[in-house]
């Protein structure tokens, strides 16, 4: 039986990606009227978060978009993902925030995309949380110090279209920080049993952050990862969540792919990594129907 032939589950498979990349390959993502700032955040750990952040960025960029990602996790593994370096001497998210250093100084060009470029983050950051509680302004920080470049790129003619934040998983200070410093917030949600347990807690502070440090903050996207459509488990879960959240939800899921687990190793997305896979795929349509809600909602 031919490979190709579609009346095979596989053939089916990779009849359907090759019509998905030939419709992405034909398609310009809008740029939105001013600069789209995301927090990727959920205090539940290994829900795709950082992975979601640099694809998102990745496949934004690959539209020629211009993309800032700001790596505030200690951990720096967007930075790793995006083959940045991020080794103890490099000036990081962790000057800016504690030392006052102009973000300009700290930003590093993506090798794989000319229009992306990231802030990185150090194991220094471990300690920020302290040192912040002592601060002037500690929430605000990141907000000054990207408000700052912002307009410093938008002067040069280099208008920034997107930043994403990438956060620890907790709801600390950092957090708090990229809250202050965002109008949106993208939550990835994991779709597995507790998928929706500590959810209500993180949409608390949220409602903490509106009313008290960034009223214009608000929750426009949610974005299902890990999704597997042989199981039950995971179409209840997406039904549950699309359910709680009609408006926000992305049409569509992210699978779980090997692909995207092999790419960061390699230092790159895995839209640089295999354009052409089903986890490659799925971001790039998730960022095009992110690109397509900014122009529809202003």
């Amino acid at each position: 039986m031919p490979i190709m032939d579609e009346s095979s589950p596989i053939g089916a498979a990779i009849a359907r990606d090759n019509r998905r990349a030939d419709r992405l390959s034909q398609t310009t993502f809008p740029r939105p009227d001013s600069t789209r700032i995301f927090t990727i955040a959920n205090q539940k750990g290994g829900v795709g978060k950082t992975t979601t952040a640099v694809n998102i960025a990745a496949a934004l960029a690959n539209q020629g978009l211009n993309v800032l990602l700001i790596d505030i996790d200690p951990q720096g593994n967007a930075s790793t993902a995006l083959g940045i370096d991020h080794y103890s001497e490099v000036t990081s998210i962790y000057d800016v925030l504690i030392d006052d250093v102009p973000m300009r100084e700290a930003v590093a060009q993506c090798p794989d995309f000319d229009t992306l470029k990231c802030v990185p983050a150090t194991i220094d950051l471990a300690g920020a949380e302290i040192e912040l509680v002592s601060l002037v302004a500690r929430e605000q920080r990141l907000q000054r110090a990207l408000g700052i470049y912002l307009k410093e790129e938008e002067a040069a003619g280099d208008r920034v279209d997107y930043v994403i934040i990438d956060c620890p998983p907790s709801l600390g200070l950092l957090t708090v920080n990229a809250f202050v410093a965002a109008r949106e917030v993208l939550i990835p949600i994991q779709c597995e049993y507790y998928a929706l347990e500590g959810l209500s807690q993180l949409l608390k502070n949220i409602q903490l952050i509106q009313k008290h440090l960034n009223p214009e903050l608000a929750i426009t996207t949610i974005l299902l990862t890990m999704y597997d459509g042989r199981t039950n488990l995971s179409a209840q879960v997406a039904e549950d969540v699309r359910t709680h959240f009609p408006e926000q939800v992305l049409g569509t899921a992210i699978p779980r792919s090997v692909r995207i687990s092999e790419a960061p190793s390699y230092g790159q997305t895995v839209i640089s990594y295999d354009p052409h896979s089903s986890g490659a795929l799925s971001y790039r349509e998730a960022a095009e129907e992110i690109a397509n809600r900014g122009v529809s909602r202003g």
